[in-house]
C-alpha cells in the first residue's frame, strides 16, 4: 500500500479516501449516525473505532448498520457486548455480516477482509443499552459511482 498526501487530505492507495469522525458519546438505546454517504454507492474498505472514554460496565450489544435512503437497513456486523471496554480499545469488522464487531482491547483489532458496498444513506452505530463512554471512528472508502462521497455525521 502506498500513501499519497494532497493538501490536508490523506489518501491511501488501495484503501481509498479516509474520513474521520470526532469522538462522541454512545447512542443511548438507539442507533446514531457515524457517517453519511451521498452522491452514489461506495466500497467501504475499512472502519475502525477507538474508545476515548471507558465504556460503562453494563451489557450493551453493539453493531454497525448500513441504513440506505431507499430500502431496508442491513447489519454490517453482528453484535458485540462492549461492557467495560477500556480507553484505547479498538473496534473493527471483518466484512462478513454474520461476524461480530471485533473489540479486543487497546492492543489491536482486525482489518476488514472483505470490502462492503454501501448505498446512499448512513453508516450507524447501534447500541442496545444506555452506557456512558465515547468512541472516535475512522473509515476508508472508494467511490463506486461518480460523485459518491462520505462525510462524518
Amino acid at each position: 500500500m502506498s500513501v499519497l498526501i494532497q493538501g490536508s487530505q490523506l489518501r491511501m492507495i488501495g484503501l481509498g479516501t479516509k474520513v474521520d469522525r470526532a469522538t462522541a458519546a454512545l447512542p443511548q438505546t438507539t442507533t446514531g449516525n457515524l457517517f453519511a454517504v451521498t452522491g452514489g454507492r461506495i466500497l467501504l474498505t475499512s472502519i475502525v473505532g477507538e474508545v476515548t472514554t471507558v465504556i460503562q460496565t453494563q451489557a450493551n450489544n453493539t453493531k454497525l448498520v448500513s441504513t440506505p435512503t431507499t430500502g431496508t437497513a442491513v447489519d454490517i456486523c453482528a453484535v458485540l457486548d462492549i461492557s467495560a471496554d477500556e480507553a484505547g480499545c479498538l473496534y473493527g469488522i471483518t466484512g462478513v455480516f454474520s461476524d461480530a464487531l471485533v473489540g479486543a482491547n487497546a492492543g489491536a483489532t482486525t482489518a476488514q477482509q472483505r470490502a462492503t458496498v454501501i448505498p446512499v444513506g448512513n453508516i450507524k452505530l447501534s447500541c442496545a443499552a444506555s452506557n456512558t463512554g465515547s468512541v472516535k471512528w475512522s473509515m476508508t472508502y472508494i467511490p463506486l459511482d461518480d460523485g459518491a462521497s462520505v462525510a462524518a455525521a
